[in-house]
Protein backbone atom coordinates (compact mmCIF):
# COMPACT_ATOMS: atom_id res chain seq x y z
CA UNK A 1 0.00 0.00 0.00
CA UNK A 2 1.24 3.50 -0.85
CA UNK A 3 0.83 5.12 2.57
CA UNK A 4 2.00 8.56 1.43
CA UNK A 5 -0.56 8.68 -1.36
CA UNK A 6 -3.28 7.46 1.02
CA UNK A 7 -2.26 10.11 3.58
CA UNK A 8 -2.44 12.84 0.93
CA UNK A 9 -5.89 11.67 -0.13
CA UNK A 10 -7.04 11.58 3.51
CA UNK A 11 -6.14 15.23 3.98
CA UNK A 12 -7.21 16.56 0.59
CA UNK A 13 -10.37 14.49 0.00
CA UNK A 14 -11.68 14.00 3.55
CA UNK A 15 -10.23 16.43 6.07
CA UNK A 16 -10.17 19.67 4.06
CA UNK A 17 -13.70 19.19 2.61
CA UNK A 18 -14.96 18.79 6.18
CA UNK A 19 -13.95 22.36 6.95
CA UNK A 20 -10.40 21.93 8.21
CA UNK A 21 -8.62 24.84 6.54
CA UNK A 22 -5.84 25.57 9.05
CA UNK A 23 -2.63 24.89 7.08
CA UNK A 24 -0.76 23.94 10.25
CA UNK A 25 -3.32 21.25 11.05
CA UNK A 26 -3.27 19.84 7.54
CA UNK A 27 0.53 19.78 7.52
CA UNK A 28 0.57 18.00 10.87
CA UNK A 29 -1.80 15.31 9.59
CA UNK A 30 0.47 14.92 6.57
CA UNK A 31 3.53 14.52 8.80
CA UNK A 32 2.52 12.17 11.63
CA UNK A 33 2.42 8.53 10.52
CA UNK A 34 -1.11 7.46 11.43
CA UNK A 35 -0.48 3.93 10.17
CA UNK A 36 2.03 3.43 13.01
CA UNK A 37 -0.74 3.80 15.62
CA UNK A 38 -3.49 1.54 14.27
CA UNK A 39 -3.67 -2.20 15.06
CA UNK A 40 -1.48 -4.10 12.54
CA UNK A 41 -4.49 -5.95 11.11
CA UNK A 42 -6.12 -2.61 10.19
CA UNK A 43 -3.18 -0.71 8.68
CA UNK A 44 -4.88 -0.76 5.27
CA UNK A 45 -7.75 1.23 6.82
CA UNK A 46 -5.54 3.74 8.64
CA UNK A 47 -6.61 6.61 6.35
CA UNK A 48 -10.28 5.72 5.87
CA UNK A 49 -12.77 8.12 7.46
CA UNK A 50 -13.93 5.53 9.97
CA UNK A 51 -13.44 4.83 13.65
CA UNK A 52 -10.70 2.21 14.14
CA UNK A 53 -11.64 -0.27 16.91
CA UNK A 54 -9.12 -0.75 19.72
CA UNK A 55 -9.93 -2.45 23.07
CA UNK A 56 -13.16 -2.70 25.12
CA UNK A 57 -15.28 -0.64 22.75
CA UNK A 58 -12.78 2.22 22.49
CA UNK A 59 -11.72 3.57 19.11
CA UNK A 60 -9.39 5.87 17.22
CA UNK A 61 -11.54 8.78 16.09
CA UNK A 62 -12.13 9.51 12.42
CA UNK A 63 -9.43 11.62 10.73
CA UNK A 64 -12.01 14.32 9.97
CA UNK A 65 -12.93 14.56 13.66
CA UNK A 66 -9.27 14.69 14.68
CA UNK A 67 -8.70 17.51 12.22
CA UNK A 68 -11.66 19.49 13.54
CA UNK A 69 -10.45 19.09 17.14
CA UNK A 70 -6.98 20.33 16.27
CA UNK A 71 -8.39 23.30 14.40
CA UNK A 72 -10.74 24.16 17.28
CA UNK A 73 -8.03 24.20 19.95
CA UNK A 74 -5.64 26.14 17.70
CA UNK A 75 -2.12 25.40 16.53
CA UNK A 76 -0.21 27.92 18.68
CA UNK A 77 2.55 26.53 20.88
CA UNK A 78 1.38 25.81 24.45
CA UNK A 79 3.09 24.75 27.64
CA UNK A 80 0.82 21.93 28.85
CA UNK A 81 -1.99 19.83 27.45
CA UNK A 82 -4.23 17.14 28.92
CA UNK A 83 -5.85 14.42 26.86
CA UNK A 84 -8.57 12.34 28.52
CA UNK A 85 -8.57 8.96 26.78
CA UNK A 86 -5.17 8.00 25.33
CA UNK A 87 -6.41 5.38 22.88
CA UNK A 88 -3.53 4.30 20.68
CA UNK A 89 -1.43 7.39 21.46
CA UNK A 90 -1.98 8.93 18.04
CA UNK A 91 -3.84 12.06 19.12
CA UNK A 92 -1.37 12.62 21.96
CA UNK A 93 1.34 12.62 19.29
CA UNK A 94 -0.57 15.29 17.35
CA UNK A 95 -0.93 17.38 20.51
CA UNK A 96 2.75 16.92 21.33
CA UNK A 97 3.77 18.69 18.12
CA UNK A 98 2.58 22.02 19.60
CA UNK A 99 2.93 21.43 23.34
CA UNK A 100 5.92 21.40 25.63
CA UNK A 101 4.35 18.44 27.43
CA UNK A 102 1.20 16.34 27.07
CA UNK A 103 -0.36 14.30 29.86
CA UNK A 104 -2.69 11.66 28.49
CA UNK A 105 -4.76 9.58 30.91
CA UNK A 106 -6.35 6.24 30.01
CA UNK A 107 -8.59 3.99 32.10
CA UNK A 108 -8.18 0.80 30.01
CA UNK A 109 -4.91 -0.98 30.93
CA UNK A 110 -4.46 -2.51 27.45
CA UNK A 111 -4.64 0.96 25.91
CA UNK A 112 -2.16 2.36 28.43
CA UNK A 113 0.35 -0.24 27.25
CA UNK A 114 -0.54 0.30 23.58
CA UNK A 115 -0.15 4.08 23.79
CA UNK A 116 3.15 3.83 25.66
CA UNK A 117 4.53 1.33 23.16
CA UNK A 118 3.44 3.39 20.14
CA UNK A 119 4.82 6.63 21.55
CA UNK A 120 8.15 5.03 22.47
CA UNK A 121 8.50 3.34 19.08
CA UNK A 122 7.92 6.67 17.33
CA UNK A 123 10.34 8.56 19.55
CA UNK A 124 7.77 10.88 21.19
CA UNK A 125 9.44 12.05 24.39
CA UNK A 126 7.15 14.86 25.58
CA UNK A 127 4.07 12.73 26.35
CA UNK A 128 3.36 11.01 29.68
CA UNK A 129 0.75 8.23 29.65
CA UNK A 130 -0.91 7.61 33.01
CA UNK A 131 -3.51 5.02 34.00
CA UNK A 132 -6.61 6.30 35.76
CA UNK A 133 -10.06 7.82 35.50
CA UNK A 134 -9.72 11.43 34.30
CA UNK A 135 -13.36 12.02 33.42
CA UNK A 136 -13.31 14.88 35.93
CA UNK A 137 -9.83 16.02 34.98
CA UNK A 138 -6.34 15.30 36.31
CA UNK A 139 -5.56 17.69 39.12
CA UNK A 140 -1.99 16.53 39.73
CA UNK A 141 -0.73 18.42 36.67
CA UNK A 142 -3.35 21.20 36.43
CA UNK A 143 -3.85 23.86 35.23
CA UNK A 144 -3.59 23.25 31.48
CA UNK A 145 -3.52 25.40 28.37
CA UNK A 146 -5.47 22.74 26.43
CA UNK A 147 -7.75 19.88 27.50
CA UNK A 148 -9.14 17.40 24.98
CA UNK A 149 -11.76 14.85 26.02
CA UNK A 150 -11.57 12.06 23.45
CA UNK A 151 -14.84 10.33 24.47
CA UNK A 152 -18.39 11.43 25.11
CA UNK A 153 -19.69 13.05 28.29
CA UNK A 154 -23.42 13.29 29.08
CA UNK A 155 -22.73 16.70 30.67
CA UNK A 156 -19.59 18.76 31.16
CA UNK A 157 -18.39 18.31 34.77
CA UNK A 158 -17.62 21.63 36.42
CA UNK A 159 -14.21 20.24 37.46
CA UNK A 160 -12.94 20.18 33.85
CA UNK A 161 -13.09 23.88 32.89
CA UNK A 162 -11.86 24.71 36.39
CA UNK A 163 -8.51 23.15 35.39
CA UNK A 164 -7.95 25.53 32.45
CA UNK A 165 -5.43 28.35 32.60
CA UNK A 166 -6.60 31.86 31.60
CA UNK A 167 -6.75 31.81 27.82
CA UNK A 168 -7.04 28.01 27.86
CA UNK A 169 -9.29 25.89 25.64
CA UNK A 170 -11.20 22.67 26.30
CA UNK A 171 -12.69 20.40 23.64
CA UNK A 172 -15.41 17.89 24.56
CA UNK A 173 -18.20 15.81 23.04
CA UNK A 174 -21.27 16.52 25.15
CA UNK A 175 -24.55 14.59 25.12
CA UNK A 176 -25.64 11.02 24.56
CA UNK A 177 -26.31 9.02 21.38
CA UNK A 178 -27.93 9.66 19.00
CA UNK A 179 -27.28 13.39 19.54
CA UNK A 180 -23.93 14.68 20.75
CA UNK A 181 -22.36 18.09 20.21
CA UNK A 182 -18.68 18.79 19.82
CA UNK A 183 -17.96 21.96 21.80
CA UNK A 184 -15.03 24.22 22.52
CA UNK A 185 -14.92 25.90 25.94
CA UNK A 186 -12.49 28.78 26.46
CA UNK A 187 -11.46 30.77 29.51
CA UNK A 188 -10.86 34.44 28.79
CA UNK A 189 -8.48 36.80 30.58
CA UNK A 190 -11.26 37.86 32.96
CA UNK A 191 -11.84 34.22 34.01
CA UNK A 192 -15.14 33.96 32.13
CA UNK A 193 -15.96 30.66 30.43
CA UNK A 194 -17.37 30.73 26.91
CA UNK A 195 -18.90 27.67 25.23
CA UNK A 196 -19.22 27.33 21.46
CA UNK A 197 -20.95 24.34 19.80
CA UNK A 198 -19.10 23.28 16.66
CA UNK A 199 -20.80 20.28 15.07
CA UNK A 200 -22.92 17.22 15.83
CA UNK A 201 -21.51 13.71 15.86
CA UNK A 202 -21.56 10.45 17.85
CA UNK A 203 -18.49 8.97 19.58
CA UNK A 204 -18.10 6.25 22.24
CA UNK A 205 -18.75 7.49 25.76
CA UNK A 206 -15.98 7.71 28.33
CA UNK A 207 -15.93 4.71 30.65
CA UNK A 208 -16.92 4.92 34.34
CA UNK A 209 -18.17 8.50 34.33
CA UNK A 210 -19.03 9.51 37.92
CA UNK A 211 -22.17 11.47 38.63
CA UNK A 212 -21.07 15.01 39.29
CA UNK A 213 -22.51 18.54 39.09
CA UNK A 214 -22.49 19.76 35.52
CA UNK A 215 -21.22 23.15 34.49
CA UNK A 216 -24.02 25.47 33.44
CA UNK A 217 -23.31 28.21 30.92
Amino acid sequence: MDFEHARFNMVEQQVRPWGVVDPGVCQLLMTVRREDYVPPSMRSLAFADIEIPLFRGQVMLKPTIEGRILQAIGSLRVDSALEIGAGSGFFATLLAANANHVHTVEIVPELVRLARDNLARNGIGNVTVEEGNASQGWYSQAPYDVIVVSGGLPELPEELPAQLKPGGRLFAFIGSPPTMKACIVSRDDKNNLLRQPLFETVVPMLRHIPQAPAFNF
